[in-house]
């Protein structure tokens, strides 16, 4: 399977790539905005194409060609403003979709946020981020395409794992970049998988 990794310089997004590009069974393409980034994961033998979720469709849809599969992984940051928390994680979220309906792809996998579903459980300082993921979740649900949607609790750098818990409602918890990236490999090659909805932290003894 060859899978496009939208947001591939991402902390989640580099260690997904690393995953498809070393397994013998898969393929990663590379989506970055910078020259630069395209140059270091070229260098490391992976395609890697230029594309930016501020552009158009027709040039995304021209970045997914020959692709199997969709990962987004993308996000505007924590330092950015409220206007590209809009413009990423929202639009540019939707426009993948649309990119990917274009290109004809139907699989399409994406990183959202513990509890987006769930308006009672945002975080007062993170609502406009939690507005994005909520409604690009509700557009990816009624888009017609093979969706996952994937909802990590508080992202960390640590080691992962492999341990963790996946649930419709599960409590507030932590869960390393690591172990996120196996799920979402996880996702795009277990069968069963479209049309699932979940939060997922690091399951504790």
């Amino acid at each position: 399977m060859r899978v496009a990794v939208v947001g591939a310089n991402g902390k989640i997004g580099q260690q997904l790539v690393e995953l498809l590009h070393n397994d013998a069974e898969h393929e990663a393409v590379a989506l970055v905005r910078k020259e630069a980034q395209q140059k270091q994961w070229q260098d490391k033998g992976v395609e890697t194409r230029l594309t930016d979720l501020e552009g158009s469709v027709a040039q995304l849809a021209d970045a997914f060609a020959g692709v199997d599969a969709i990962a987004f992984t993308a996000g505007s940051g924590g330092n950015s403003g409220d206007d590209k928390t809009l413009l990423v994680d929202l639009d540019g979220a939707v426009k993948t979709m649309e990119a990917a309906q274009a290109a004809g792809i139907k699989r399409f996998v994406m990183v959202s946020a513990w509890q987006a579903n769930n308006r009672e459980n945002w975080a007062d300082e993170l609502k406009p981020y939690y507005a994005a993921k909520h409604y690009a979740d509700r557009e990816l649900m009624r888009s017609g395409l093979e969706w996952t949607i994937v909802r990590p609790g508080a992202l960390t750098d640590d080691k992962g794992s492999g341990r963790v818990d996946i649930g419709e409602h599960l409590p507030a918890g932590k869960i390393p970049r690591e172990d996120v990236a196996h799920v979402l490999l996880g996702c795009l090659t277990t069968d069963g998988m479209v049309g699932k909805a979940f939060d997922v932290i690091s399951a504790y003894e």
